[in-house]
């Protein structure tokens, strides 16, 4: 049996006074002005920024450290007629921003090359042999994008083979720059920006939005033109949406409806998503479907068939492309299940959930999967885990880390650096190390877990915003939460609880993990509500029973039908007093 922790509920406080004041300088439900006081916002003019979204919330470009120098070596390369070759990164945002940048400045009149790292073959960041091969096309200008802030020996190999280089990055800061002509990074120390959380992806849009001006471009025929590309990115590297983020979200997931890119349209049609949104994209759309599609080329192939989809302009070329990215996903939700199931069983047998942090290790397991299995063990255990896969053969081990509050991932790792060597930052980490050294890290890593974590962490906190009445959450108040979208990283779905409804009937479904609960509530009509993932404890609960249950109350539209539902996340038998 699977081993899982029972969740702790975190349910804040009520400000009923600023709620009511909120309600009424709005004319909004109380429902509505909870979830805006629980996010700190609390006057109307705060309100309108976070529920309507527009292009003149963006800041202005100029504000980013180095914006200036940057522009000057971009717009001087599009003069002289010097070839740029771009960087970008493997994962959607390094992807996204690549294919952003490399389109702006073939629009704008510039000779630019495109380029992402192979993972297996170059790693992540920027490898030597890219620096030969733009080199060896003749650029001049080194231009990177989701990387760079730390490539110090191969910014100063690029200079001293005659490029002058400009690093546009979001990655955390050093205490030192590279030696870049150029380094644009909102979390600089010297920024003057004032929302420094933008993806690699918003980075670039920024900057180009800067360069659009500055060549005398209508501002919002460019945002309309780039930020379907900019949402991928910053959904699919789980950046809060928040600030100038949800300004991306909110308006390129409008424009992502009605993408005129080819290898975006063909995407959309060959996953499905298309039909799936046909009453508006959500964040989720991103998250589940377009993020880990653009992805699987990267973890199994190439990511390059990601960017030449995003840069194709030819319908029939873009269907071939998205075809075989759709294959790819294919395969790697085969093969990520299969290892997932694999260092499960390894867990329970060896009851390796007792310990503070989890290590398996098995020989065969896929290198570009494994950090998407670390995260599924610590969802379900609630534990650091660390998942290696072995080559014996040739004693070479490689890992990929997940981690909970309060345990260190990059900290940790530095510790063992005398076992591994690798980094990352504080809740997920890569690492090598031998492969005869993998107990010894393993009993290392577990002891310095059982120091650092206390007890309390182990339990798993689900933050609710707050505890409503059934009456308030019926079905105008629903409509109104959707005015919160999009929903994500920063910006959760609203969580409520409510307490002592009557379960009136469980249904199963097709799915057991996901039956069905007729449910009553005082001031509510009978509700029939989803209880995703919770098929195999409602199985053990009979008809009648009273319980206070977390919900998120949502509005489903299907086929020309529309619904009001409580989806239920968790339940326990109620508090009666």
């Amino acid at each position: 049996m699977n081993r899982t922790v029972d969740p702790i509920w975190s349910v804040q406080e009520r400000d009923t006074a600023a709620e009511q004041a909120l309600a009424s300088e709005l004319g909004a439900p109380m429902l509505l002005a909870m979830a805006l006081v629980q996010r700190s916002i609390t006057d109307a003019e705060s309100a309108d920024h976070f529920l309507n979204p527009k292009i003149d919330d963006f800041h202005d470009p100029a504000l980013l450290p180095d914006y200036e120098l940057a522009a000057k070596e971009i717009l001087g390369a599009r003069e002289r007629g010097e070839r740029i070759f771009v960087h970008g990164d493997y994962d959607v945002d390094g992807v996204t921003a690549a294919a952003l940048l490399g389109r702006f400045l073939e629009k704008i009149g510039c000779r630019v090359d495109v380029h992402v790292p192979h993972r297996m073959k170059e790693g992540y960041g920027i490898h030597h042999r890219a620096i030969d091969d733009a080199k060896q096309r003749g650029a001049k200008l080194f231009l990177t994008c989701d990387c760079g802030i730390s490539a110090f020996d191969q910014i100063d190999a690029a200079r001293e083979a005659g490029m002058r280089v400009v690093v546009t990055d979001h990655h955390a800061v050093g205490p030192k720059l590279p030696q870049a002509h150029a380094v644009v990074n909102p979390h600089r120390s010297d920024s003057k920006y004032p929302f420094p959380a933008l993806s690699g992806a918003g980075v670039v849009l920024k900057l180009c939005a800067g360069l659009a001006r500055d060549v005398g471009l209508n501002l919002d025929s460019f945002y309309g033109a780039f930020l379907d590309l900019a949402v991928l990115g910053t959904v699919a590297d789980v950046m809060p949406l928040v600030g100038e983020n949800r300004v991306i979200a909110s308006l390129g997931l409008k424009r992502l409806a009605d993408s005129k890119k080819p290898g975006i349209r063909a995407l959309l049609r060959q996953s499905g998503i298309q039909e799936k949104a046909a009453t508006g994209f959500k964040a989720h759309h991103i998250s589940f479907g377009l993020g880990p599609r653009l992805n699987a080329a990267g973890r199994l192939d190439d990511a390059a068939l990601s960017l030449d989809l995003l840069l194709e302009r030819d319908e029939t070329k873009a269907a071939t492309l998205a075809g075989q990215i759709e294959s790819l996903n294919s395969q790697r939700r085969s093969e990520q299940d299969q290892i997932a199931e694999e260092a499960v069983t390894l867990i329970e047998n060896e009851e390796l959930y007792r310990n503070p942090a989890i290590v398996v290790a098995r020989e065969g397991w896929h290198h570009g999967l494994i950090g998407i299995v670390a995260s599924r063990i610590v969802d379900q255990y609630h534990r650091p885990a660390f998942v290696i896969t072995l080559d014996r053969e040739s004693n070479e081990a490689r890992g990929s880390a997940r981690s909970i509050p309060g345990f260190h991932i990059a900290d940790a790792l530095r510790e063992l650096s005398d076992l591994a060597s690798g980094g990352g930052h504080e809740m997920a980490g890569g690492f090598s190390l031998e492969a005869k050294s993998v107990e010894a890290f393993a009993e290392s890593l577990v002891e310095l877990a059982r120091r650092r974590i206390p007890a309390e962490a182990f339990a798993k906190r689900i933050p609710v915003d707050a505890e409503v009445a059934p009456s308030e959450a019926g079905f105008e108040a629903a409509l109104q939460l959707r005015r919160l979208e999009p929903f994500g990283e920063g910006n959760p779905e609203p969580l409520l609880l409510v307490r002592n409804v009557e379960f009136t009937q469980i249904v199963p479904t097709r799915n057991p993990d996901h039956p069905q609960v007729m449910l009553r509530a005082e001031g509510v009509a009978p509700l029939r509500c989803p209880a995703f993932s919770l098929g195999a404890r409602l199985s053990q609960e009979s008809s009648g029973m009273r319980a206070d249950v977390l919900v998120r109350v949502v509005v489903d539209e299907w086929r020309g039908t529309t619904q009001h539902k409580w989806h239920i996340r968790d339940y326990r038998p109620a508090e009666i007093p």
